[in-house]
Parts: structure tokens; sequence; C-alpha cells
């Protein structure tokens, strides 16, 4: 009886120890996401100011070109 007393007690306090380990690490995890969605978000918002960059950089050059020609 003291023997399954005791691998009671500590398959509880072995499942409290997996669930505030999982419990942090899912908190890592969060954080990390946070982090590469704040990432891409700004690299995103980097490759739609250059596209519109280089169609700006395409009309100046054309408008370039029509004055050379004219």
């Amino acid at each position: 009886m003291e023997s399954v007393i005791a691998a009671l007690v500590t398959g509880v306090l072995t499942l409290a120890g997996v669930l505030v380990s999982n419990s942090r690490s899912r908190a890592v995890m969060e954080v990390k996401i946070d982090n590469l969605t704040r990432q891409v978000e700004r690299h995103n918002c980097l490759i739609e100011r250059t596209y519109a960059l280089e169609q700006d950089v395409a009309v100046v050059k054309a408008e370039i070109e029509n004055m050379r020609k004219g």
C-alpha cells in the first residue's frame, strides 16, 4: 500500500513539473513568435516601399528619355 501511495505522489509531482515546464516553454515560444511577426511586418513594409520606389524610378527614367527625344 505504501508503494502505491509513493507512486501516486511521484506521478502527481512529475505531472506538475511537466505542466510548469510546458507553460514556460509556451510563453517563450509566444514571445519568439511575436518578435518574428514584427520582423516580417517590417520586412513586408520595406518591400512595399521598395516596389513603390522602383515604379517612381521607372517613371522618372521614362520622362528623362522623353525629354532627350523631344
